[in-house]
């Protein structure tokens, strides 16, 4: 990590806690409870106000640093109807308790990802909040997976247990702009096998905003955001509190452990964490173990802060290290059983690679051909309150570096070795309303210098990049409707010199060169500005007192990635030679969104359509020769060319969760998602299969589960929550078949069941227990989504299947404890 940079950072922090040194401690405190029990993850919150925090297990919330005024509390949980308050602060401390009555399932609230605290309800634009509650009973494989059991039109892409992209109604790789604790994620996320450096155990609770985000955070946000928060110290009793949690998967061996440590006073807050997760190679009845899909992950992070009435200042470390496996798919011909490569070039002959033993598959420890992921951030968060305005800054400076190990005959080489550094910058002024007008106005962006170190391929070139943004986003309310948007524009400078390539006569490996001589000028020298506007505009309006309508028309811009552009060689990790095309143009897409939802006593349903139309859109094709054979390497490694084209899509997404007043605990969730992606080309118009369908659109999907939280009479075991789920996919039969980019893929369902109990093992802590067992009838399918149905070298094998298919049965056990 650049140690200057980390210095600045850390003088910013004490720089801006110290802007805020002087002011008044005040603020409102007290407990939820409904019928004498205590509600936890009830939402408090001070109305038109940055203000909110969550309740903890006993029912209790506290709101400090909170400036003498006048106020309206209110209180939201699911499950019971909105209660609010009018409170007059002075400089003190106001308790305040709280009595919720049952009746209609509440919407949550988004406390952030917008410009103020704001229910989903009066939000335009479609936003799903995944409680913390949520995030710790959902048992997978990743952050991604659990993310995507919690939130209907989100998918994931696929590439093993721990390499999930997040896809949003059929757009993903850097459509999709991913968010940690408000920090934008930049890690070479344009690679197929690359998953996000995220901490899954440090993960309290996340937001995900479906269609265009690009008003609020610019390029990459075309399909949305995925927004990941860490839980932030709010007891303020100079007490330490923790959360230890430990798991168990069955079908690759996960072990999983996660130690989070915090402790806050009026003024300050201080939280340490870390984590180890392990794997072997996960397993299904037709592969048996799948070579090289194992992992190993530590993650260690740290909290301090400052804060007051005045605001707070946030400074944060993070610490990210992950050995990664990536399989490539070889296979004895006769026997099905997976190979390894310990030849390479020529001599390699990926007929007669030898077979993996079984010790190799049962085993921890990784393939010498693997990947090595290292990410690192140190960043300040910090907020201000102007009187009835308020200031908002974000600087964080990012280092990821990728090692890809793909030389057998040289195991310590990497083929691939990048080193990305980015600096983020975000800084937004909301200004007092006036006239039920709210007013926020912003700039961020980024700068990013990107090399490649000691390697032997060079998918992307070195390059540089300077990005950013303003906006003006306006809210107005009036009784039941409030209209919202705005519009940003936005600047990219792209630039690399040329890169030259020469081969070292001792290695037989390619290195880049400073001398032209008898080298191979791999990437042309670029240098390019890409701009665009952005803008949205929303209505939502109160049909009736449970019924909201919602309208948004939002305009989405991206700049081509750096992949999408430069590509001209061998990416190792996903064993695919890409090509990219520098004309290439930005996107734009135009969505427009219309949903319904209702809010009764014994069921909450909502519906939504959506039609997006995205111009110069960039996807891969398989590139063919002139005898129509792929084009392949030496092992086997196939070609993909980018290419731009008119793209539409559009769908349908429904939820329906029934909740009866007189069955108390009980909940039936369903939803149901339809996504559909058309190539506008004219030259594909009717071809169907044949190029007029989009890559990677998910299959339709219905997702039921149904729980039923009961409470018991035992001072111990407070709650017993039985769950049994149903994952439907349907078939996908509207895929890229040209140049046989995809294949046909069958439908599935899968049943999962579950149990999880409440432990109340000391006067004040809990600990909760959860056990899951996911595809309970050992389903052999293959997702259209997952990466590795494609890797396979034989076209027709002996039982007629080919690729690799998804996971089999899979025990997990999973213990939070909180203290």
């Amino acid at each position: 990590m650049n140690i200057r940079i980390g210095i600045l950072m850390v003088l910013w922090f004490f720089f801006s806690a110290g802007t805020i040194v002087n002011a008044q401690t005040s603020g409102i405190r007290g407990r939820v409870k409904a019928d004498s029990v205590s509600v936890e993850y009830a939402y408090v919150l001070l109305k038109e106000t940055p203000f909110g925090t969550v309740t903890d297990s006993l029912g209790n919330y506290r709101l400090d640093g909170v400036p003498a005024g006048t106020y309206i509390v209110q209180v939201h949980c699911t499950g019971y109807q909105k209660t609010e308050r009018k409170i007059v602060l002075l400089d003190n401390i106001v308790v305040l308790n709280f009595n919720l009555k049952e009746d209609e399932n509440t919407n949550d609230i988004v406390i952030t990802g917008v410009t103020r605290a704001t229910l989903i309800s009066e939000n335009p634009v479609s936003i799903v909040s995944v409680s913390p509650q949520q995030m710790d009973q959902t048992v997978e494989s990743n952050v991604v997976d659990a993310l995507v059991k919690n939130a209907p039109g989100v998918t994931a892409l696929k590439t093993g247990p721990n390499v999930s992209k997040p896809f949003i109604r059929g757009l993903g790789y850097n459509r999709v702009l991913t968010l940690y604790d408000g920090v934008r994620q930049e890690g070479q996320q344009w690679g197929d096998e690359h998953g996000l450096e995220v901490d899954a155990y440090n993960i309290h609770k996340a937001e995900v905003i479906k269609g265009p985000a690009s008003l609020m955070y610019g390029s990459d946000a075309l399909a949305g955001v995925v927004s990941f928060m860490p839980y932030i110290p709010d007891q303020n009793d100079s007490t330490l509190h923790g959360k230890f949690t430990s798991e168990y998967q069955t079908n690759n061996n996960l072990i999983g452990n996660g130690l989070q440590l915090t402790y806050s006073t009026a003024h300050w807050v201080a939280a340490v964490r870390g984590s180890y997760r392990a794997a072997k190679n996960y397993r299904n009845q037709y592969d048996g173990r799948v070579y090289n899909t194992g992992f190993d992950e530590k993650n260690v992070s740290a909290l301090l802060g400052y804060k007051n009435s005045r605001g707070y200042s946030h400074m944060n470390i993070t610490l990210y290290d992950n050995l990664q496996g990536i399989p490539d798919g070889s296979r004895d011909s006769l026997s099905r059983k997976f190979t390894k490569q310990v030849y390479e070039g020529a001599v390699d002959d990926i007929a007669n690679r030898p077979v993996v033993s079984d010790k190799e598959l049962n085993a921890y420890k990784l393939s010498p051909l693997h990947q090595h992921i290292q990410h690192y951030r140190i960043y300040n968060h910090s907020f201000y309150r102007l009187g009835r305005s308020d200031l908002d800054l974000l600087l964080a400076f990012q280092q990821n570096i990728r090692r890809e190990y793909n030389h057998p005959t040289l195991p310590q080489q990497a083929g691939l070795f990048v080193r990305l550094n980015t600096i983020n910058y975000s800084l937004r002024y909301n200004a007092p309303a006036f006239k039920n007008i709210e007013t926020s106005v912003g700039v961020n962006g980024m700068s990013q210098n990107n090399i490649s170190k000691d390697a032997t391929d060079f998918p992307i070139p070195d390059y540089s990049l300077f990005d950013i943004g303003s906006y003006l986003y306006l809210k107005w309310k009036q009784n039941k409707t409030t209209i919202s948007g705005g519009i940003r524009y936005d600047t990219r400078k792209l630039h690399w010199n040329d890169v030259y390539v020469k081969s070292n006569p001792d290695t037989g490996f390619d290195y880049i060169s400073t001398d032209t001589t008898n080298a191979y000028l791999q990437y042309p020298a670029f240098n390019k500005t890409f701009s665009g506007i952005s803008a949205s505009i929303g209505l939502t309006h109160k049909l009736s007192k449970k019924i909201n309508l919602k309208v948004n028309i939002a305009r989405g811009y991206r700049a081509p990635s750096i992949t999408e552009l430069s590509s001209n060689g061998l990416d190792p990790g996903a064993h695919i030679v890409y090509l990219g095309d520098r004309s290439f143009k930005p996107e734009f897409s135009l969505q427009e969104d219309i949903g319904i939802t209702g809010e009764f006593k014994d069921l909450s349903l909502s519906a939504s359509i959506f039609n997006n139309t995205i111009q110069n859109y960039i996807y891969l094709t398989k590139l063919f020769d002139a005898n129509n054979d792929p084009i392949v390497d030496d092992q086997g490694n196939k070609t993909y060319q980018y290419k731009q084209a008119l793209a539409a899509l559009y769908g349908f997404e429904a939820t329906l969760n029934i909740h009866p007043e007189r069955m108390k605990g009980f909940l039936f969730e369903n939803a149901f998602v339809l996504t559909y992606g058309f190539n506008r080309d004219a030259i594909y118009k009717g071809q169907g299969v044949n190029g007029e369908y989009l890559p990677f659109i998910p299959p339709m999907k219905l997702y039921s589960s149904m729980s039923d939280k009961i409470q018991t009479r035992s001072q111990l075991f407070t709650s017993v929550t039985p769950r049994i789920e149903l994952e439907v996919t349907g078939s996908q039969n509207r895929y890229l078949s040209l140049a046989e980019t995809e294949t046909f893929t069958k439908g599935y369902a899968l049943l999962n069941i579950g149990i999880s109990t409440d432990i109340a093992y000391a006067k004040n802590n809990t600990m909760q227990l959860y056990v899951q067992v996911n595809n309970l009838l050992n389903t052999s399918y293959q997702s259209n989504m997952n990466r590795l149905k494609y890797f396979e070298y034989y076209s027709q094998t002996p039982n007629g299947r080919t690729g690799i298919y998804n996971m089999g049965r899979n025990i997990a056990v999973k213990l939070v404890v909180n203290f």
